[in-house]
C-alpha cells in the first residue's frame, strides 16, 4: 500500500501527549469480535480523555464499525456517537447482574445470546424469515445468511458523517475478504472514497450476515482471513516512527477447559486471537532485521557505501521505530463461547469499563517513552500487571 495523501494527517510531527522523540504517527488498530467491541470503546474513551487522537484507524468487523464512528466524526462528537451506537444495540437487564455468582451469570449470558440469535438486535441485525438450507443455486447471495443487516446500515448512516470520514483528519482502513477469490483487501480513505457498503462488508461475518456488494464484487468480514489489521499500518511505505495502539478482543491465553462450553470458548479465543501474536512476532523479526541492515551499512567505508550493490541492499533497511501498545480484553468466569452475541447492558458496561481501566493503566505507565536498543525496530508494550 502506498503512502498517505496530503489530505490525511499521517505525519503530524508534534503531539500534545507524551510520545517517543521522532514519533510522527499515532495509529489505532481494532480487532473484530461482535459484542466484545464495547471494550474498544472504553479504550478509546481513555485515549480521548488524555488527548491521544489517532492519525490512522484500522479496523475489522466490529473494529471497522467502531473505527468508522471514530474517524467519521469531529473530535467533540466521537465519544458521544460511540455511546449512542452501543446504547442502541444493547438490551436492558431486569437487574444489575454484577456480583452475582458465575453460574447465574453464565445462565443469563447464554439466554441473552440465544435471544440475540433468535430475534436479532434492534439497530444491528434482524433474522431472515425461515429459509431452508437450499441445494445448488436455489437462493441468492442476499438470502445466503441467517440475518439481514439493513438495521445496521441505518445505524451507521445515523452515526457516521461520510463527508467527514473521507475528508477529515484521520486516515481510515478496513479489511474485507473477496468472496470468490478468498483474498483479503483493505479499503482506505486515503486511496478511495469509503462508504457504508465498505463498513458493512468488513462486518459481514458468514453465515450470520450476507456478503456485501462493493464495486460489483461480493465481500465478507475481514476476520474470515485476518481478524487484526496490524499489517496495513506496519507495511505502509514510506515508513515513519509510529505509536500504534492495538486493541484485541479475544484472549490467546486462558485456563484449561473442564467442560464442553469452556472448550468451545477456549477454541474460539485461540482461533481469533492467535494470529495477532504471530503477526507481531513476524513484524518484530522483519523490522529488527531492517534496523540491523541499516546499522551494518553505516559501518561500511565511504567507498563501499557508494557501491550501487551496497546501496541497493541498504534500501531494505530502515531506521524507524514502531511502538506497539498491545491491549486485550480478558475472559470473565461467566463468559461462554457465545459471549460475542451477549449484548446485555451489564456485559456491555463491564467490557467498556474494563477497556477504560486497562487503557488508563497503560497511559499512566507510558512505556513507549523508555529508551530502546538502537537495533530494535519494533517494541511491543503489554499491559502492566495488576497489583493486589
Amino acid at each position: 500500500m502506498g503512502g498517505t495523501t496530503g489530505r490525511i494527517n499521517a505525519v503530524a510531527g508534534s503531539f500534545q501527549f507524551p510520545v517517543r522523540p521522532g514519533t510522527r504517527r499515532v495509529a489505532l488498530v481494532l480487532q473484530g469480535g461482535g459484542a466484545l467491541g464495547a471494550y474498544q470503546a472504553g479504550v478509546f474513551q481513555a485515549l480521548d480523555e488524555r488527548g491521544f487522537t489517532p492519525d490512522w484507524v484500522g479496523g475489522t468487523s466490529i473494529g471497522a464499525i467502531n473505527g468508522a464512528i471514530i474517524a467519521g466524526n469531529p473530535p467533540n462528537r466521537r465519544l458521544e456517537c460511540l455511546k449512542r451506537f452501543w446504547n442502541a444495540v444493547l438490551h436492558e437487564d431486569p437487574i444489575d447482574l454484577r456480583g452475582l455468582p458465575d453460574a447465574v451469570r453464565q445462565t443469563y449470558s447464554c439466554w441473552t445470546a440465544m435471544a440475540s440469535m433468535i430475534g436479532g438486535r434492534p439497530h444491528f441485525f434482524s433474522p431472515h424469515p425461515f429459509l431452508p438450507f437450499g441445494v445448488g443455486n436455489a437462493g441468492s447471495a442476499d438470502t445466503a445468511s441467517f440475518y439481514d443487516t439493513g438495521p445496521l446500515r441505518e445505524s451507521l448512516l445515523e452515526s457516521i458523517d461520510l463527508e467527514y470520514l473521507n475528508n477529515g483528519s484521520i486516515r481510515f482502513s478496513l479489511g474485507a475478504v473477496h468472496v470468490t477469490s478468498g483474498r483479503l483487501r483493505y479499503f482506505d480513505n486515503s486511496l478511495q472514497r469509503v462508504g457504508i457498503e465498505h463498513i458493512l462488508a468488513s462486518s459481514a461475518l458468514p453465515p450470520a450476515f450476507p456478503p456485501v456488494l462493493v464495486d460489483g464484487e461480493l465481500y465478507w468480514d475481514g476476520g474470515v482471513y485476518s481478524n487484526t489489521p496490524l499489517d496495513v499500518v506496519l507495511d505502509d511505505y514510506p515508513r515513519v516512527n509510529t505509536l500504534c495502539f492495538m486493541i484485541d478482543l479475544w484472549s490467546a491465553g486462558g485456563d484449561e477447559p473442564h467442560s464442553i462450553s469452556q472448550t468451545l470458548d477456549r477454541q474460539k479465543d485461540i482461533m481469533y486471537a492467535s494470529r495477532s501474536d504471530r503477526n507481531i512476532e513476524t513484524y518484530e523479526a522483519m523490522h529488527n532485521l531492517r534496523r540491523v541492515i541499516r546499522e551494518l551499512y553505516g559501518q561500511l567505508s565511504e567507498a563501499k557505501r557508494k557501491d550501487p550493490k551496497m546501496r541497493k541492499l541498504a534500501e531494505r533497511g530502515c531506521h524507524t521505530t514502531m511502538d506497539i501498545v498491545h491491549l486485550g480484553n480478558r475472559d470473565r468466569g461467566w463468559e461462554l463461547a457465545s459471549k460475542d452475541m451477549d449484548f446485555s447492558r451489564t456485559a456491555i458496561d463491564e467490557r467498556w469499563q474494563l477497556g477504560y481501566a486497562d487503557a488508563t493503566r497503560v497511559l499512566d505507565r507510558a512505556a513507549w517513552m523508555d529508551p530502546v536498543d538502537p537495533l530494535v525496530g519494533v517494541v511491543v508494550h503489554r499491559m502492566p500487571a495488576l497489583t493486589a
